[in-house]
C-alpha cells in the first residue's frame, strides 16, 4: 500500500480542481482496506474521482483512493460473468467484455466511473443502467468490520441511487456483472456509436464531472437552464457549458466554491421559474 503526505488531488478529481489532502492511502488489497478502517473510520473515499466536487483547497483529513489500484478484473467465459474490484473503471469492464464477445456492458463504455461509483450511483445512460447487469456486490461493513455480499435484488437500485448512498458505513470492494454471449464486432460498433452520440453533445474538451443534476420527473434540466439564459453563466473559472447546460466545466482555474456558487444560483433560478427542486447528482466533499 502506498501512502503520501500533503497529496495533490488535482488529477484525482475529474473537474481537476486543485486541492490537497493531509494524507492519501492507495490500498492494493482487501487486507489493506480492512487494516485502514480498523485503525480509523474517518476517511474520505475516492473512486475514480468522476462524480465529486472538491469544495475545499485543503482537507485536514486522510483520503483512501481507488484509482489506478485495487483494480483486479477477471472474466469467466463459461458463465459470462465479469468480476471487478472497486477501483476498476467501467470503461475497462466494457472493453474487457467486448474482447471476450460478451454483451450487456456496452453502455459502460463512455461513462467515466469506477466500478464502486457505478454501483453506488446505479450509473447509466439511455442505453442501459448498472442495475441491468449487476449480479452481486462484495463490501466491508464498517459496523461490525465483516466482509459481506449482497445480490442485485437487495441493493435497492433505482434512478441514480442504491442502498450504498443511504448507508455510508459500507465500503464496496468488488462487483460481479452478468453478461451474455455476443458478437465482438457488433458490440464494438454499439460502443463506438454510443460514444459518438455523447461526445457530440457533451463538453468533453473541458474538465467536468458529467451531469450535475438528476433528471426531475417529467423534465429535462438542460432545456430549463437554456430557457433561463443560464448557458454560459460563469463564476470564476467555472462555467455552465455552452455546449450542454446540464454540465459545468472548468475553464482552467476553477475552484470548488466557483462550482458550488453556480449550482446555488442555478437551483434558485429553476425553483423560482419552474417550481422544481434540482437535486445535485455529484458528491460534494
Amino acid at each position: 500500500m502506498k501512502v503520501y503526505q500533503d497529496f495533490s488531488l488535482k488529477f484525482y478529481n475529474a473537474y481537476q480542481i486543485e486541492a490537497i489532502c493531509k494524507k492519501a492511502f492507495f490500498p492494493e488489497s482487501e487486507a489493506d482496506i480492512i487494516k485502514l478502517y480498523k485503525n480509523n473510520q474517518d476517511y474520505i473515499l475516492l473512486g475514480s474521482g468522476h462524480n465529486i466536487i472538491c469544495s475545499k483547497p485543503y482537507y485536514d483529513k486522510d483520503f483512501i483512493i481507488f484509482n489506478g489500484n485495487f483494480n483486479t478484473l477477471k472474466v469467466d467465459q463459461t458463465t459470462s460473468i465479469i468480476e471487478a474490484e472497486a477501483g476498476v473503471t467501467i470503461y475497462e469492464v466494457s472493453n474487457e467484455a467486448q474482447k471476450y464477445s460478451l454483451s450487456g456492458a456496452e453502455f459502460f463504455y463512455d461513462i467515466p466511473s469506477s466500478v464502486g461509483g457505478a454501483v453506488v450511483m446505479n450509473a447509466g445512460t439511455k442505453e442501459g443502467e448498472t442495475k441491468k447487469i449487476l449480479s452481486k456486490v462484495r463490501y466491508l461493513d464498517l459496523v461490525d468490520m465483516h466482509i459481506k455480499e449482497k445480490h442485485n435484488e437487495d441493493l435497492q437500485l433505482t434512478y441514480r441511487n442504491s442502498v450504498f448512498q443511504r448507508q455510508k458505513d459500507k465500503v464496496i470492494l468488488k462487483a460481479w456483472f452478468q453478461l451474455k454471449k455476443g458478437d465482438a464486432e457488433e458490440i464494438k460498433a454499439i460502443m463506438e456509436a454510443s460514444k459518438a452520440r455523447r461526445w457530440e453533445k457533451q463538453p468533453r474538451e473541458f474538465p467536468n464531472c458529467g451531469s450535475v443534476y438528476k433528471r426531475p420527473p417529467g423534465r429535462f434540466v438542460g432545456p430549463m437552464l437554456d430557457e433561463l439564459g443560464l448557458k454560459g453563466y460563469r463564476v470564476g473559472g467555472a462555467e455552465i457549458s455552452k455546449k450542454h447546460s446540464g454540465f459545468i466545466i472548468n475553464l482552467g482555474d476553477a475552484t470548488g466554491q466557483d462550482i458550488l456558487s453556480i449550482i446555488e444560483h442555478t437551483r434558485e433560478q429553476v425553483k423560482t421559474a419552474f417550481g422544481v427542486d434540482l437535486e445535485v447528482e455529484q458528491r460534494i466533499i
